[in-house]
């Protein structure tokens, strides 16, 4: 669904300084597989997320998604930012389907996927609130529900939790988990929860600092769906402080 070969990116700053932030990328993904990435701060993992929608382009290698080759935008592909940014003058319905009318979609089709997907992530009921209206978690619910309802084949996920407060980034890791398993999409999900990346994913790719590198890869075998007492077993502490020491080997943790 998504393959990376040999990707590098390249910034140039204002004072004309160039910056290494990826260096010689090789990943894949498989279709319907999640997969998260885990890395220090600035190692280029939203960098690469951008790549993969098109939203950058890329110095060097190549990229495809289902198979094309990434050169701008596409509409196959969702993407879930860390903060909500929904539009403030629009319910959570017409955020919701935003992507509808900026691409030009039938709406009346997809008013119908917007409900029902509003439904699927306990938003029932909300559709004529407004984003003031709605918690940190609710929002974050708007977010996913308007990067899946143009149907796309790949959901990309930069920190969607990150500034979600830890009893609702539980409840938001569980609600993803069941949203994953109904919708049946592909997701990439950049984390700088090791925790995290080990209980929502398939395989967890560990990045290097900048320039960013794949560093590792682990596949994550816990039994699904995952409730969130795994966290405490002594299999998931094991896994997450093998990832945890790989990364301190490597210097990318103090």
């Amino acid at each position: 669904m998504i393959l990376c070969r040999a990707v590098s990116k390249y910034y140039e700053t204002l004072e004309g300084e160039k910056i290494h932030a990826l260096a010689d990328i090789d990943l894949s993904v498989a279709d319907g597989e999640f997969v998260s990435v885990v890395g220090p701060s600035g190692c280029g993992k939203s960098t690469l997320l951008r790549l993969i929608a098109g939203i950058l382009s890329h110095t060097s290698g190549d990229i495809f998604v289902r198979g094309s080759q990434v050169a701008g935008p596409r509409r196959d592909i969702g993407i879930v930012f860390q903060t909500a940014t929904l539009l403030p003058w629009r319910n959570v319905l017409q955020n919701t389907l935003l992507p509808v009318d900026v691409q030009g979609l039938d709406k009346n089709t997809h008013t119908e996927r917007a409900k029902s997907l509003l439904q699927m992530v306990g938003l029932d009921g909300f559709e004529r609130k407004y984003p003031f209206e709605l918690s940190g978690g609710m929002q974050q619910r708007v977010s996913i529900t308007r990067a899946l309802v143009h149907d796309p084949a790949v959901l990309l996920m930069d920190e969607p939790f990150g500034a979600l407060d830890a009893l609702t980034r539980e409840q938001m890791n569980l609600d993803l988990q069941r949203i994953w398993a109904t919708a049946k999409k592909t997701v990439f999900l950049i984390t700088h929860s090791i925790s995290e990346a080990v209980f929502l994913a398939d395989r967890v790719v560990v990045m290097s600092a900048r320039p960013g590198r794949v560093l590792a890869e682990f596949k994550i075998e816990f039994e699904r769906p995952r409730s969130l007492d795994v966290m405490g077993s002594p299999e998931f502490g094991q896994l997450v402080t093998k990832i945890r020491r790989h990364l301190m080997v490597a210097g990318v943790l103090d």
